[in-house]
């Protein structure tokens, strides 16, 4: 049996408010295993520590107590095994698409011929090829991301953090960014965490289904997605498709109204 690739045990986190000695508990007694090569996504209400928990994973965030575990090893800070991707695109505007995902490598030990032609290869993976000596301002939003996914996986992390990252694109290019990302996480067999607010999405993209509690946030449920990959688009209307959004819409709908029932 396969080690964990990542453990989350018993993680808290409290934040400190602007009133003095006014504290916020964000996540509370937390525990998720994630498998290597596992496409894993999480949702919950609005405000209920999910990105909270990504980024702790990252190392962006310090744990109040508890701990977090990359291959049994003990993570303090970030690293290069764990690439990120944000909503914000994050992408150096004064930088090429190329120059943008060679960035990281140049504190590899590599030559320039090397990076060069690693580069190439994850912009033929994104599907951004004729595009290398474009800026930012010159691409769109779902080419932007590209740039950023492919910068993530250019310095080869073990596992890829997404934090909602498709958020701010519109329908048809979030579309086709799922179905990019599902077919990139086939090739690359790369661990992924993935935020998320749409149920849909959360769906079609993963192995694993991780609900959170409103906050402060919990773990409430861990749903399997048993849908076969390759995963086409037009499993969104398959009735076990249909069963599963059902299922985590109402997961959802209760954490929701519970969030609010406490604000009143």
């Amino acid at each position: 049996m396969k080690n964990p690739k990542v453990q989350v045990d018993r993680v808290t986190k409290i934040y400190t408010g602007n009133k003095k000695n006014a504290q916020v508990l964000a996540l509370d007694t937390t525990n998720l295993t994630i498998m290597p090569n596992e496409f894993i996504t999480i949702l919950g209400p609005s405000g209920c520590g999910k990105s909270t928990l990504l980024r702790i994973v990252g190392g962006l965030e310090e744990q109040t107590t508890g701990h977090v575990y990359l291959d049994g090893e003990e993570t303090f800070g970030p690293s290069s095994n764990r690439g990120m991707v944000f909503q914000a695109y994050s992408l150096f505007p004064w930088l090429t698409v190329e120059e943008n995902i060679e960035f990281g490598l140049k504190t590899n030990e590599m030559t320039a011929a090397q990076r060069k032609e690693l580069v190439h290869n994850y912009i033929d993976l994104v599907q951004l090829k004729g595009f290398e000596k474009h800026y930012p301002r010159q691409l769109s939003g779902g080419m932007q991301q590209r740039v950023a996914i492919a910068r993530a996986l250019a310095n080869d992390p073990e596992i890829l953090l997404l934090d909602e990252p498709f958020g701010a694109l519109d329908n048809q290019t979030r579309t086709l960014m799922q179905e990019l990302l599902l077919e990139i996480w086939e090739k690359s067999n790369k661990t992924i965490l993935f935020i998320t607010h749409d149920v849909e999405e959360s769906i079609f993209l993963a192995n694993r289904v991780i609900v959170m509690t409103s906050r402060p946030g919990r773990i409430k449920a861990d749903i399997p997605i048993d849908l076969e990959h390759p995963r086409p688009y037009s499993i969104k209307i398959d009735p076990r498709f249909l069963a599963y959004k059902e299922q985590l819409t109402e997961l959802i709908r209760e954490e929701s109204l519970k969030a609010m029932m406490e604000v009143k």
